[in-house]
């Protein structure tokens, strides 16, 4: 009870010092129950979203995926003959059965040729309007289809782009483009949260997506009263025979469920990494916090010895208090969380992927986590201040305050720090000596975990020699305010290495991305330099394949010297090695695409693969099957026959672009698959006549106005494109990393908000003999800069040695160029000055306000 008084006592007496650990144990809790709220809301989202869309049992034609999404090399959905639906009726416990078609392989655009797909990467889907439809969508204005001029669409994509009864909208599939005007805006019952979906009457539908009636992508079936899914899908199975996929609701749920599945996982742990970076941050503040209390309560505690309490009680005491802190910023953690959750959902909806708060989800276990997690990291951070108050003797009530320097172990620190540190050094040499990007991995993330925690050991040490190097170059020029700043912060070496680790993790990792980044974009674009040589590259942004029309138009196209068609097909292998490979990938292009592509052989001419019944092969395939120049493969393609096809040429597997690609001619697909059968183009390449290439790119765009699904791209626009995606990643990183330095900044204010309190009398005589309330502040202001510099520049050495050791590895995969982004570096470095001055404001303006009398008259 004792213990607890004190404990009480002291953390009400501090409760001003123990508020910014208390926002970071809250910060970090947010984070962790934010995410778990979100990505739990997400789930039920889509969960009600498969249930309630999903018939007692589904009957799928063959080749459709498990999810029911369509999937044809050639842009059509695999479909039935209507005959089905007439043999699903006939199967015991049937209560009704549908035919419907839909497809996923299409553009929706405006009158203006605008596209109407969703922005946050959901689907856009046209399918005609059927039972189950009606069942889970509610009319809301308008009629749904009746004829091949009218088409309905969903209330969420007319409410995004403004679009209302009798707007034209057109529907570009495989098949061409169908024009028709919203007769009618139907609404989700449950929430959508994403999905831009377009109905047409069934007929219409079949031609506009297939090409031709009677035909489905699905039978949508209705069990009968007392007849479970499982029998019905048993009953179905057993008339249709085994030509089709027949699934129950749940297995269609799940299926659907598994597809968005990966996507939440990548979120959820990518969120949950970044939060417990913050809670790394954050374990230095509260032990810089605990650490700096209980020095500044020295004599308090050796009085506590004098009277009687035992090490063990002090110990308790501390840890009490860290106990009331980890559970005072746990549960305003958990409430924040929800908010975050909340917020994240408003986030998700600007950016198209639409959340409702009606389905916000909170596991019990999610503020359990929390509770348990912010509690334990405080405990446990507080633990080394507890112990250290514990080791306080009673005649410490009659020194000055201040526990006394543990030269012991500071000589443990400097040894572990160094073993650590050369241990992590080591690792990542062998990371970036590694052959294999697997091996490698390993230990790159073996030494960034050994170089961090021994940087964080040693950084007390460094403390003295860098920031006097930085003291030099930064705080001289301040004269006498300078040198004071540059004193105070020697004053407390591990003090001050600890708040500067505290932000030399954030920016440790931010200089690591940039690093990897900017080498992946060199990389890319030394690769693209030096073996792309064709002029433009056309395909579509949203994995719509080309259309033979399309291709057409760009052959049609003036001033283009060639056009370079390029297919994916797939087959089976049968190697010299007696080996069957099945459902493997087989490039299949014109004879241009070997000036288009500069890819190096190790053996015979690319050109030469793309002779009658000829093919290359890569090297590592020709190594692994013992294949060489003159062998013969057998090719079993998908829809077509077997080919026996001569090897002429074999491929750097050392390669970037096309990597692992078999080539063959179109010429020698066409000859043994039917025309109908033949996959469309991936993509397109285009090379224009010599010195027509601006009018080329010009005309190449106008040829393609009528196919708005496509983008015409020359070598610049491609660098650029990838460029933006790699950004659009950082940044998104960045922003999440920015948590772990608000943390970080957190620990900057509360460290000398805390040696302000420290040097009270000291500041009081500083103040008596001459020293200016603005020279008081400024000489708080340079201490916080040279901390905060002194953070970033061990952070971005250690970030920048992590990321050039991510290069070498990267490299493995083709990627051999090293850029270090210098103009990011500095930015950071020069920024890290800024948030220095940031978090000296408010112990500045503390400092400056004390009262002379009083400040010397403190013990």
């Amino acid at each position: 009870m004792t213990v607890m008084k004190t404990s009480m006592r002291n953390f009400f007496a501090h409760k001003g010092r123990m508020a910014l650990s208390a926002v970071a144990v809250l910060l970090s809790v947010a984070f962790v129950c934010g995410t778990l709220v979100f990505t739990d809301t997400m789930s039920t989202t889509f969960d009600k979203l498969f249930a309630a869309t999903s018939s007692d049992v589904t009957v799928s034609a063959k080749g459709a995926s498990d999810s029911g999404e369509t999937t044809s090399d050639n842009g059509r959905p695999p479909v039935m003959p209507a005959a089905v639906v007439g043999e699903v009726r006939k199967a015991q416990g049937v209560k009704t059965a549908e035919g419907t078609v839909f497809s996923t392989s299409v553009t929706v655009v405006d009158a203006d040729k605008d596209s109407l797909s969703p922005s946050g990467g959901g689907p856009t889907i046209v399918g005609s309007w059927n039972g189950n439809d009606a069942r889970t969508m509610k009319v809301t204005s308008g009629a749904a289809p009746k004829n091949s001029g009218q088409v309905m669409v969903d209330k969420d994509t007319a409410d995004k782009h403004h679009l209302k009864l009798g707007d034209e909208i057109g529907v570009i599939s495989a098949v061409g483009t169908h024009t028709a005007r919203i007769s009618g805006v139907a609404a989700f019952q449950v929430t959508n949260p994403g999905a831009a979906i377009f109905y047409l009457d069934t007929k219409t539908a079949q031609q506009a997506l297939v090409g031709r009636t009677g035909v489905f992508t699905n039978v949508n079936v209705t069990a009968a009263s007392g007849v479970t899914d499982a029998q019905l899908k048993k009953n179905v199975a057993a008339e249709v025979g085994g030509g089709y996929k027949v699934q129950t609701a749940k297995e269609t749920a799940d299926a659907n469920q598994k597809d968005v599945e990966g996507f939440m996982n990548v979120m959820k742990y990518a969120m949950l990494g970044f939060a417990g970076i913050a809670f790394l941050v954050g374990i230095f503040l509260i032990i810089n916090t605990f650490s700096m209390l209980v020095a500044q309560r020295t004599r308090e505690i050796g009085l506590m010895r004098a009277v009687g309490s035992s090490r063990g009680q002090v110990n308790r005491s501390v840890l009490v208090e860290a106990l009331l802190l980890g559970v005072f910023g746990s549960v305003l953690g958990v409430g924040a969380g929800v908010g975050l959750a909340v917020g994240l959902m408003k986030l998700m909806s600007s950016l198209g992927i639409h959340l409702s708060t009606s389905d916000l989800t909170i596991a019990w276990t999610t503020p359990v986590v929390g509770l348990l997690l912010g509690v334990v990291v405080t405990v446990l951070a507080a633990w080394l201040p507890a112990r250290r108050a514990g080791k306080v003797s009673p005649m410490a009530a009659l020194r000055d305050a201040g526990a006394p320097a543990d030269a012991k172990a500071g000589r443990v620190r400097a040894l572990l720090g160094t073993v650590l540190t050369a241990g992590g050094g080591y690792a990542l040499y062998l990371a970036s000596a590694a052959d294999k990007a697997k091996e490698g991995s390993l230990w790159l993330g073996i030494g960034v975990v050994l170089s961090l925690i021994g940087f964080v050991v040693i950084g007390p040490l460094l403390a003295g020699g860098v920031v006097r190097v930085l003291g030099a170059l930064v705080l001289r020029m301040f004269g006498p305010i300078g040198r004071l700043a540059e004193r105070n912060a020697l004053r407390n070496p591990r003090r001050t290495g600890a708040t500067g680790a505290a932000l030399m993790i954030g920016l440790a990792l931010v200089a690591c991305l940039a690093v990897v980044g900017s080498s992946m974009v060199a990389s890319a674009t030394d690769e693209l330099d030096k073996t792309v040589g064709t002029d433009f590259i056309i395909q579509s942004d949203s994995g719509q394949l080309v259309t033979p029309a399309a291709v057409k138009a760009m052959k049609d196209t003036p001033g283009l010297a060639h056009v370079t068609e390029y297919k994916i097909a797939r087959a089976d292998y049968t190697t010299p090695d007696g080996k069957t490979l099945k459902d493997t990938d087989v490039t299949a292009a014109d004879p241009t695409y070997a000036t288009d592509l500069r890819t190096k052989t190790v053996a015979g001419k690319l050109a030469d693969a793309y002779k009658p019944d000829s093919m290359s092969v890569h090297e590592k395939f020709a190594k692994a099957h013992g294949v060489h120049l003159g062998s013969k493969i057998k090719v079993a393609f998908k829809d077509g026959a077997t080919a026996e096809l001569t090897v002429r040429a074999i491929t750097s597997s050392d390669v970037v672009i096309d990597a692992g690609s078999k080539y063959i001619s179109i010429a020698t697909l066409a000859k043994y698959v039917p025309a109908d059968k033949m996959p469309l183009d991936q993509l397109v390449f285009a090379n224009a006549k010599d010195g027509q290439q601006d009018a080329a790119y010009t005309s190449l765009k106008s040829a393609l106005h009528d196919y708005p699904q496509y983008t015409v791209r020359d070598q610049t626009d491609y660098k650029e494109a990838f460029k933006d995606q790699i950004g659009q990643l950082l940044n998104m990183i960045y922003g999440l990393l920015a948590l772990a330095i608000i943390v970080a900044i957190l620990g900057v204010v509360n460290t000398l908000a805390l040696s302000v309190v420290e040097r009270t009398r000291e500041i009081g005589l500083m103040r008596a003999i001459g020293l200016s309330r603005r020279q008081l502040r400024r000489m708080i202001r340079m201490e916080s800069v040279v901390i905060a510099l002194f953070g970033a520049l061990l952070g971005l050495g250690l970030g920048m040695g992590w990321g050039a050791t991510a290069q070498k590895l990267l490299a493995l995969q083709g990627l051999k160029v090293l850029e270090i982004p210098w103009p990011t570096i500095i930015a950071v470095f020069i920024g890290s000055a800024f948030v220095g001055l940031f978090a000296a404001l408010i112990p500045a303006f503390r400092a400056g306000r004390m009262n002379v009398l009083n400040a010397i008259a403190t013990e």
